[in-house]
């Protein structure tokens, strides 16, 4: 193996871990967040939900099946920057095409390795997510955290529009027969497993840009609006909590995941709130009020929804809603159910690419509301 440049990693309280120079050699700043997952960190590295985000796996070994050509979640490497502990020396995958470090350094990601990552994950536990800077440029530990201080934080962060699609498109899937249903989908950071599990259901999704209004929604006649995960703050989508809103006055039926949850739970008259140092993994488990089943799920998010009331069950003035899913770790709203109009959402990934899929279910969902929408309107 080449020698590595000395590499530094500094965060905001002004903890300072040392290393070496991981990916690309440069200088980066973001909030530094932790993904528990054992696997798919190309899926992690391409989900545009870790826009600004410095991501330290808490895997030991990283890179072992190196970068394929089948698994990006989107266009591009989001992540800020990269902490692992001990790259793999070699990549073995009957479907690899080259190295995690070759495809860092092509895309111009910023990494640090040789840290100990159990202690800075530990850190991130107690003190919470907070911004970092990496470098490979400089070991000066002060200059860099200077850096870090100036950086804009995660709070009060509008991120959609750096990842939304420039321009609508649709999604049709290989092979694909006839679609039995159409979805408008709101970019907010969409990942294309999405678009794939609902074409998995028969339905043909167009993708519509982050700003996209209702009428632009609503143009093709489509039988429910999709709103995706995506990063930033979900206090800072006011346009897009009134486009929900509007949606649910019409009688639209809308599925949310992620930052779509947070979307659906603001039109509903909710508050959000940053949590300490989120939920990033696929070991989540979340409890299914409506099923009493308990799922392993796919998480990604360092935002929450705060329930106006106490329990299960809230008013508001689209009637009442649910709060159908809820994290067994810690109590977080995962998800909500709204019982007098079409909607409903979830914090996590049912998409999971790549797994678990206890939660695939929630697309049969959506085509059981739709179902049930249109008959109910036939029926009117």
């Amino acid at each position: 193996m080449s020698s590595r440049a000395p590499a530094i990693l500094v965060l905001e309280d002004g903890r300072v871990f040392r290393g070496e120079a991981y990916g690309s050699v440069g200088e980066t700043v973001g909030e530094a967040v932790f993904n528990t997952g054992m696997t798919a960190y190309q899926e992690t590295l391409t989900d545009p939900s870790y826009f600004g985000q410095v991501v330290c796996q808490t895997a030991p070994q990283i890179g072992n099946t190196g970068w394929n050509d089948e698994d990006d979640e989107s266009r591009r490497i989001w992540v800020a920057g990269y902490v692992v502990r001990d790259p793999s020396r070699i990549a073995s995958n009957w479907r690899s095409k080259r190295g995690l470090e070759d495809e860092l350094a092509a895309q111009g990601i910023v990494g640090i390795c040789g840290v100990d990552t159990r202690a800075l994950t530990r850190h991130l536990r107690e003190s919470g997510a907070m911004r970092a800077g990496v470098s490979s440029r400089t070991t000066d530990a002060d200059a860099l955290l200077q850096r870090v201080l100036a950086a804009p934080p995660m709070a009060g962060a509008n991120l959609v529009e750096a990842v939304t699609t420039p321009e609508p498109y649709t999604y049709v899937a290989e092979g694909a027969g006839p679609a039995k249903y159409t979805v408008a989908a709101l970019d907010l950071g969409i990942k294309r497993n999405t678009p794939r599990r609902l074409a998995a259901r028969g339905i043909t999704t167009t993708v519509h840009p982050a700003g996209a209004g209702v009428d632009d929604l609503l143009s093709g006649e489509p039988d429910a609006v999709f709103l995706s995960n995506g990063p930033g703050d979900p206090a800072t989508a006011d346009a897009q909590v009134e486009v929900t809103r509007e949606l649910l006055r019409r009688g639209v039926p809308v599925f949310g995941i992620c930052f779509g949850n947070q979307i659906l739970g603001r039109a509903l008259g909710l508050d959000t709130y940053k949590l300490k140092y989120g939920h990033r993994g696929i070991n989540q488990p979340v409890l299914d009020r409506r099923t009493g089943k308990v799922e392993v799920t796919s998480h990604n998010h360092g935002f929450a929804l705060a329930p106006t009331e106490p329990g299960e069950y809230f008013e508001t003035e689209f009637g009442r809603v649910q709060v159908s899913h809820v994290c067994l770790n810690d109590d977080v709203v995962e998800g909500l159910t709204c019982l007098d109009v079409p909607a409903y959402s979830v914090q996590y990934h049912p998409e999971a690419a790549g797994g678990p899929h206890d939660a695939d279910y929630l697309f049969d969902r959506l085509t059981a509301l739709i179902d049930d929408h249109e008959g109910n309107r036939l029926d009117a």
